[in-house]
């Protein structure tokens, strides 16, 4: 059974930092493309960024370009979603997103597995 497990989210400062983490099970994901995306309060889900299954390639979304960065560690089938100056504006449940295809898409719709999520709250 495929899984995507996320974990790291919880409440921070402004100005801070958090690590996301996605484990994946079920299979291997080396030859995916991951992604995370969020979903703000009363919002509709959005891409947050991608990367490549060799991960060599990522997108991010403008809002957090610069902010955050995206990882991958195939050996273990995880996918990290480092945040720093965060803002209020980055609270929003935290989604990973997994699909059989090599490059990123930012379309919600592209991806086949999906995590529970993790709340990510930050605090002004």
């Amino acid at each position: 059974q495929v899984q995507l497990v996320e974990s790291g989210g919880g409440l921070v400062q402004a100005g801070g930092s958090l690590r996301l983490s996605c484990a994946a099970s079920g299979r291997t994901f080396r030859t995916d493309s991951m992604a995370w995306f969020r979903r703000p309060p009363g919002k509709e889900r959005e891409f947050v960024g991608g990367i490549s299954w060799t991960g060599a390639g990522a997108l991010y979304a403008d809002s957090v370009k610069g902010r955050f960065t995206i990882s991958r560690d195939n050996d273990r089938n995880t996918v990290y979603l480092q945040m720093n100056s965060l803002k209020s504006e980055d609270t929003a449940v935290y989604y990973c997103a997994a699909d059989r295809r090599w490059y990123v898409v930012d379309g919600a719709n592209a991806y086949a597995y999906w995590g529970q999520g993790t709340q990510v709250t930050v605090a002004s």
